[in-house]
Protein backbone atom coordinates (compact mmCIF):
# COMPACT_ATOMS: atom_id res chain seq x y z
CA UNK A 1 0.00 0.00 0.00
CA UNK A 2 2.84 2.69 0.91
CA UNK A 3 4.55 1.52 -2.53
CA UNK A 4 1.38 2.14 -4.44
CA UNK A 5 0.64 5.71 -2.37
CA UNK A 6 4.62 6.62 -3.23
CA UNK A 7 4.37 6.09 -6.98
CA UNK A 8 0.62 8.23 -7.18
CA UNK A 9 2.40 11.13 -5.38
CA UNK A 10 5.84 11.02 -7.12
CA UNK A 11 3.57 11.02 -10.36
CA UNK A 12 1.26 13.98 -9.56
CA UNK A 13 4.60 15.53 -7.88
CA UNK A 14 2.29 18.58 -6.06
CA UNK A 15 2.84 17.50 -2.19
CA UNK A 16 5.66 17.99 -0.47
CA UNK A 17 7.74 14.73 1.39
CA UNK A 18 5.93 16.51 4.45
CA UNK A 19 2.38 16.34 3.36
CA UNK A 20 3.40 12.69 2.31
CA UNK A 21 4.81 11.51 5.43
CA UNK A 22 1.43 13.06 7.58
CA UNK A 23 -0.70 11.14 4.80
CA UNK A 24 0.46 8.01 5.23
CA UNK A 25 1.26 7.61 9.24
CA UNK A 26 -2.56 8.54 9.12
CA UNK A 27 -4.00 6.01 6.69
CA UNK A 28 -1.67 3.40 7.59
CA UNK A 29 -1.10 3.87 10.91
CA UNK A 30 2.95 3.49 11.87
CA UNK A 31 4.55 5.91 13.30
CA UNK A 32 6.37 9.02 11.65
CA UNK A 33 9.96 7.01 12.36
CA UNK A 34 8.45 3.92 10.41
CA UNK A 35 7.28 5.94 7.21
CA UNK A 36 10.15 7.43 7.67
CA UNK A 37 12.67 4.44 6.98
CA UNK A 38 10.06 3.54 4.28
CA UNK A 39 10.03 6.30 2.22
CA UNK A 40 14.30 6.10 2.23
CA UNK A 41 14.09 2.89 1.17
CA UNK A 42 12.20 3.40 -1.72
CA UNK A 43 13.97 6.47 -2.93
CA UNK A 44 16.92 3.82 -2.29
CA UNK A 45 15.52 0.76 -4.12
CA UNK A 46 12.67 2.15 -5.90
CA UNK A 47 10.76 -0.31 -4.52
CA UNK A 48 9.75 -2.01 -1.30
CA UNK A 49 9.80 -5.59 -0.14
CA UNK A 50 8.70 -7.44 2.79
CA UNK A 51 11.75 -9.93 4.26
CA UNK A 52 11.01 -13.00 5.19
CA UNK A 53 11.54 -13.39 8.42
CA UNK A 54 14.32 -15.76 9.79
CA UNK A 55 14.75 -17.61 13.32
CA UNK A 56 17.97 -17.62 14.54
CA UNK A 57 18.96 -21.08 15.41
CA UNK A 58 22.03 -21.79 17.04
CA UNK A 59 23.84 -25.11 15.44
CA UNK A 60 23.42 -28.14 17.29
CA UNK A 61 26.55 -29.80 18.96
CA UNK A 62 25.02 -32.94 19.04
CA UNK A 63 24.21 -35.26 16.71
CA UNK A 64 21.71 -38.21 16.06
CA UNK A 65 24.78 -40.24 16.71
CA UNK A 66 25.94 -39.06 20.10
CA UNK A 67 22.00 -39.37 21.11
CA UNK A 68 22.00 -42.48 20.43
CA UNK A 69 25.43 -43.18 21.85
CA UNK A 70 23.43 -41.60 25.41
CA UNK A 71 21.33 -43.80 25.06
CA UNK A 72 22.72 -47.12 24.43
CA UNK A 73 24.93 -45.93 27.42
CA UNK A 74 21.70 -45.12 29.61
CA UNK A 75 20.27 -48.87 28.66
CA UNK A 76 23.54 -50.15 29.54
CA UNK A 77 24.02 -48.84 33.29
CA UNK A 78 20.45 -49.26 34.10
CA UNK A 79 19.78 -45.21 33.90
CA UNK A 80 22.32 -43.78 36.39
CA UNK A 81 21.82 -40.29 37.78
CA UNK A 82 23.00 -37.10 35.66
CA UNK A 83 25.82 -36.74 37.26
CA UNK A 84 26.89 -40.36 37.06
CA UNK A 85 26.14 -40.99 33.70
CA UNK A 86 28.08 -37.68 33.17
CA UNK A 87 31.45 -39.09 34.64
CA UNK A 88 31.23 -42.38 32.97
CA UNK A 89 30.77 -40.24 29.80
CA UNK A 90 34.05 -38.29 30.45
CA UNK A 91 35.84 -41.81 31.45
CA UNK A 92 34.61 -43.46 28.12
CA UNK A 93 36.56 -40.64 26.40
CA UNK A 94 39.51 -39.67 28.76
CA UNK A 95 40.36 -42.97 30.03
CA UNK A 96 39.58 -45.65 27.35
CA UNK A 97 39.61 -43.35 24.57
CA UNK A 98 36.72 -44.09 22.78
CA UNK A 99 36.79 -41.62 20.17
CA UNK A 100 33.03 -41.78 19.84
CA UNK A 101 32.47 -40.05 23.14
CA UNK A 102 34.43 -36.99 22.71
CA UNK A 103 31.23 -34.64 22.20
CA UNK A 104 29.31 -36.38 25.13
CA UNK A 105 32.58 -35.87 27.44
CA UNK A 106 32.02 -32.28 27.57
CA UNK A 107 28.14 -32.62 28.44
CA UNK A 108 27.03 -30.24 31.29
CA UNK A 109 24.45 -32.51 33.67
CA UNK A 110 21.93 -29.79 32.47
CA UNK A 111 21.85 -30.76 29.10
CA UNK A 112 22.35 -34.43 29.30
CA UNK A 113 18.54 -34.52 31.13
CA UNK A 114 18.00 -32.29 27.79
CA UNK A 115 19.10 -35.19 25.38
CA UNK A 116 17.27 -37.63 27.71
CA UNK A 117 14.19 -35.78 26.96
CA UNK A 118 14.77 -35.82 23.65
CA UNK A 119 15.69 -39.51 23.24
CA UNK A 120 12.16 -40.35 24.63
CA UNK A 121 10.60 -38.00 21.92
CA UNK A 122 12.27 -39.69 19.64
CA UNK A 123 11.84 -43.08 20.88
CA UNK A 124 16.06 -43.44 21.22
CA UNK A 125 15.24 -44.07 25.34
CA UNK A 126 12.77 -44.92 27.74
CA UNK A 127 10.12 -43.25 29.79
CA UNK A 128 9.90 -43.79 33.47
CA UNK A 129 7.09 -42.34 35.92
CA UNK A 130 7.11 -41.69 38.95
CA UNK A 131 6.05 -43.97 41.80
CA UNK A 132 2.40 -43.04 42.66
CA UNK A 133 1.51 -43.71 46.27
CA UNK A 134 -1.27 -46.02 46.93
CA UNK A 135 -4.52 -44.69 48.70
CA UNK A 136 -5.96 -46.90 50.98
CA UNK A 137 -9.31 -45.95 52.14
CA UNK A 138 -10.09 -46.99 55.62
CA UNK A 139 -13.63 -47.48 55.72
CA UNK A 140 -16.47 -46.34 53.32
CA UNK A 141 -18.86 -43.39 53.93
CA UNK A 142 -22.27 -44.66 53.57
CA UNK A 143 -25.54 -45.49 55.35
CA UNK A 144 -25.55 -48.90 56.84
CA UNK A 145 -28.34 -51.75 55.23
CA UNK A 146 -28.54 -54.89 57.63
CA UNK A 147 -31.58 -55.66 55.28
CA UNK A 148 -33.23 -57.45 58.76
CA UNK A 149 -29.91 -59.54 59.54
CA UNK A 150 -28.46 -59.34 62.50
CA UNK A 151 -25.03 -58.77 62.62
CA UNK A 152 -24.08 -55.08 61.94
CA UNK A 153 -23.43 -52.92 65.02
CA UNK A 154 -23.15 -49.00 65.29
CA UNK A 155 -20.66 -48.51 67.68
CA UNK A 156 -19.81 -44.77 69.49
CA UNK A 157 -18.24 -43.44 72.30
CA UNK A 158 -19.25 -40.67 75.07
CA UNK A 159 -17.47 -38.61 77.39
CA UNK A 160 -18.36 -38.68 80.41
CA UNK A 161 -16.44 -35.27 81.42
CA UNK A 162 -13.80 -34.05 83.65
CA UNK A 163 -14.48 -33.53 87.79
CA UNK A 164 -12.40 -31.41 90.41
CA UNK A 165 -8.97 -31.16 87.39
CA UNK A 166 -9.15 -35.01 86.44
CA UNK A 167 -10.29 -36.24 83.09
CA UNK A 168 -13.29 -38.68 82.89
CA UNK A 169 -14.24 -41.96 81.56
CA UNK A 170 -14.60 -43.02 77.90
CA UNK A 171 -18.06 -45.07 77.63
CA UNK A 172 -18.21 -47.51 73.86
CA UNK A 173 -21.73 -48.45 73.50
CA UNK A 174 -22.11 -51.37 70.80
CA UNK A 175 -25.35 -51.40 69.02
CA UNK A 176 -26.76 -53.94 67.16
CA UNK A 177 -28.97 -52.49 64.08
CA UNK A 178 -31.80 -54.93 63.92
CA UNK A 179 -31.99 -56.77 67.54
CA UNK A 180 -31.13 -53.87 69.45
CA UNK A 181 -28.37 -55.70 71.41
CA UNK A 182 -25.91 -53.46 73.22
CA UNK A 183 -22.75 -53.97 74.71
CA UNK A 184 -21.13 -51.04 76.68
CA UNK A 185 -17.93 -50.56 78.23
CA UNK A 186 -15.58 -47.58 79.62
CA UNK A 187 -11.84 -46.51 79.33
CA UNK A 188 -9.44 -44.54 80.68
CA UNK A 189 -8.31 -43.07 77.35
CA UNK A 190 -9.36 -43.31 73.95
CA UNK A 191 -5.75 -44.96 72.97
CA UNK A 192 -4.67 -48.15 71.31
CA UNK A 193 -3.03 -49.92 75.14
CA UNK A 194 -6.71 -49.51 76.38
CA UNK A 195 -9.18 -49.76 73.04
CA UNK A 196 -7.64 -52.74 71.29
CA UNK A 197 -8.74 -55.31 74.36
CA UNK A 198 -12.12 -53.33 75.43
CA UNK A 199 -12.84 -54.22 71.37
CA UNK A 200 -12.26 -57.86 71.67
CA UNK A 201 -14.30 -58.08 74.59
CA UNK A 202 -17.13 -56.42 73.79
CA UNK A 203 -17.28 -57.66 70.33
CA UNK A 204 -17.23 -61.60 71.49
CA UNK A 205 -20.31 -60.78 74.42
CA UNK A 206 -22.52 -60.77 70.89
CA UNK A 207 -24.08 -64.03 70.39
CA UNK A 208 -24.81 -63.47 66.22
CA UNK A 209 -22.35 -63.62 63.66
CA UNK A 210 -20.74 -60.16 63.47
CA UNK A 211 -20.75 -58.86 59.72
CA UNK A 212 -19.81 -55.02 59.63
CA UNK A 213 -19.59 -52.25 61.94
CA UNK A 214 -20.73 -48.30 61.42
CA UNK A 215 -18.93 -45.51 63.37
CA UNK A 216 -19.72 -41.55 63.36
CA UNK A 217 -17.90 -39.27 61.82
CA UNK A 218 -14.73 -39.52 64.52
CA UNK A 219 -11.98 -41.74 63.12
CA UNK A 220 -11.60 -43.05 66.85
CA UNK A 221 -12.10 -46.65 65.63
CA UNK A 222 -10.40 -45.97 62.16
CA UNK A 223 -6.91 -46.93 63.16
CA UNK A 224 -8.32 -49.92 64.91
CA UNK A 225 -10.01 -51.72 62.09
CA UNK A 226 -8.23 -54.56 62.26
CA UNK A 227 -9.27 -55.63 65.64
CA UNK A 228 -12.63 -55.04 64.76
CA UNK A 229 -12.68 -57.24 61.04
CA UNK A 230 -10.60 -60.21 63.50
CA UNK A 231 -14.04 -61.15 64.66
CA UNK A 232 -16.24 -61.19 61.20
CA UNK A 233 -15.54 -62.94 58.42
CA UNK A 234 -16.49 -60.67 54.85
CA UNK A 235 -17.38 -57.52 56.98
CA UNK A 236 -17.19 -53.98 55.83
CA UNK A 237 -16.13 -50.99 58.14
CA UNK A 238 -18.57 -47.76 57.26
CA UNK A 239 -18.81 -44.43 58.78
CA UNK A 240 -21.04 -41.46 58.72
CA UNK A 241 -23.90 -39.48 61.10
CA UNK A 242 -25.10 -42.51 63.37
Amino acid sequence: MIETMLLIMDDRRLQTIEQIRQYLVKVTGYSRAQISRLIGQYNRDGELKRKDYRRHRFTSKYTRSDMELLAKTDEFHDYLSGPATRKILEWEYRIYGHEEFRNLSEISVAHLYNLRKRNIRLGLGKLFTKTRPVISRIGERAKPDPKGIPGHIRIDTVHQGGFEGLKGLYHINAVDEVTQWEVIASVERISEAYLVSILAAMLSEFPFVIRGFHSDNGKEFVNYESVLTTHCHMCYFSFGLL
